[in-house]
């Protein structure tokens, strides 16, 4: 009998564990560029929530704007480098260890929530991910999301080569279907996160507001 081989995410602690623990930040110490340009819908004391921060690029950036920053992510030694980003940078991040489903998820808590290339996540779990993002966010309050689109296959510069892990516009307008949607584009443009995420990409960024 033939043996498939074993998902990208078959064991995802242990995989997310085993990519961060080389010295270096593998997406880079610089926040995602669709985050950067959309983090003036958050002000100041606001709460918000990074989906799956990794080395914490992201949610730190975030506190050093004065924002009250959680953040979560299943590698405990990304979690662990995140942590020692924050002590760098001076900043105060609540970080815990958790995988997507085990994360409490308090209901109507953040004023925003972002979850920045979270497609690790099967289509049984993006929609309970997505769910739970419904959920914690109060309404009004903002999401920022950012993606690869199928072409993303075509460039092989970052993201996981599964289609069915992979965003269109109509799926996110379908997904967030009850938010007000205030962008959704599909484009392209040069990463340089780190090494992992580095070369012509095809992305998708969507910023909406929960009703």
């Amino acid at each position: 009998m033939q043996t498939l081989p074993p998902t990208p995410f078959a064991d995802a602690a242990d995989s997310w564990n085993q990519r961060f623990e080389n010295e270096a930040y593998i997406f880079g110490t610089e926040p995602n560029a669709w985050l950067r340009e959309h983090a003036g819908a958050w002000k100041s004391g606001q709460r918000v929530l990074c989906v799956a921060d990794g080395e914490g690029r992201n949610s730190v950036w975030l506190a050093g704007r004065g924002l009250v920053v959680d953040a979560f992510d299943v590698a405990s030694v990304g979690v662990a480098k995140a942590r020692r980003l924050a002590a760098d940078q001076a900043v105060s991040v609540n970080f815990a260890v958790s995988d997507c489903d085990a994360y409490p998820w308090p209901q109507n808590l953040y004023d925003g929530v972002a979850a920045i290339f979270v497609q690790f996540a099967d289509p049984a779990m993006r929609a309970r991910l997505f769910s739970n993002i419904r959920r914690c966010l109060k309404p009004g309050g903002t999401l920022l999301l950012q993606g690869y689109t199928p072409k993303q296959l075509d460039y092989k510069t970052g993201g996981p080569p599964l289609l069915d892990h992979l965003y269109t516009a109509a799926m996110l307008r379908e997904a967030f279907a009850d938010f007000k949607l205030l962008q959704l584009r599909e484009y392209e443009a040069e990463l340089t996160e780190g090494k992992a995420h580095h070369g012509r990409s095809a992305l998708i960024g969507l910023m909406a507001l929960r009703p």
